[in-house]
C-alpha cells in the first residue's frame, strides 16, 4: 500500500523559549525548519501549573440554574 503524498504535516525542527528565558528544541509543524517560538504562557508561570491564584469562572447552565433560584431553597 503507497501512501498519498502531500497530505501530511511537515514536522521540522524549531526553538522554544519560554517566559525565564530557557530554550528547548522540538519537532513541529510551526512555521519553518528553525524558526523560535516566544511563549506568552508556559508551565514556569501560568497558574494551572504553579498552583498560584486561579481564577474559575462557573457560567454554565447549572450556575445560571443556581443563580436564578438562589434565594429559594435554603
Amino acid at each position: 500500500m503507497v501512501m498519498k503524498s502531500d497530505t501530511h504535516p511537515d514536522y521540522h525542527w524549531i526553538t522554544v523559549v519560554m517566559n525565564d528565558g530557557t530554550t528547548f528544541r522540538t519537532r513541529s509543524t510551526y512555521g519553518s525548519d528553525g524558526d523560535q517560538l516566544t511563549l506568552d504562557i508556559d508551565p514556569t508561570t501560568h497558574p494551572a501549573w504553579t498552583g498560584g491564584n486561579q481564577h474559575v469562572t462557573n457560567r454554565g447552565r447549572a450556575a445560571k440554574f443556581r443563580d436564578k433560584f438562589k434565594g429559594f431553597v435554603k
